[in-house]
């Protein structure tokens, strides 16, 4: 299952996200997405993980809570949806 995590502090590393969600069972990849320019966290991430129980007893307990200082959101992850092609500026 993927999972969104939205509401992180600017200071929540890949590792972070890895560990609050370890204790709940095995956690395939854990990444916070970061600005393509400035390499600073956009804020949120997204974790995988492969047994679903163990991914809804985390979205279960982690959402609402504290992760360095930010109340965090957590739930099931939407499939991103087609966008049409950006046209170029000039």
């Amino acid at each position: 299952m993927n999972i969104y995590v939205g509401n992180l502090a600017w200071e929540v590393a890949d590792e972070d996200l890895r560990q609050a969600f370890e204790e709940f069972g095995t956690v395939d990849s854990a990444s916070v997405i970061k600005d393509k320019y400035s390499g600073r966290s956009r804020g949120f991430g997204f974790v995988e993980m492969s047994n679903a129980e163990e991914a809804q007893a985390a979205i279960d307990e982690l959402n609402g809570k504290e992760l360095k200082g930010r109340e965090i959101r957590v739930n099931e992850a939407k499939p991103r949806e087609d966008r049409p092609p950006r046209k170029p500026r000039y």
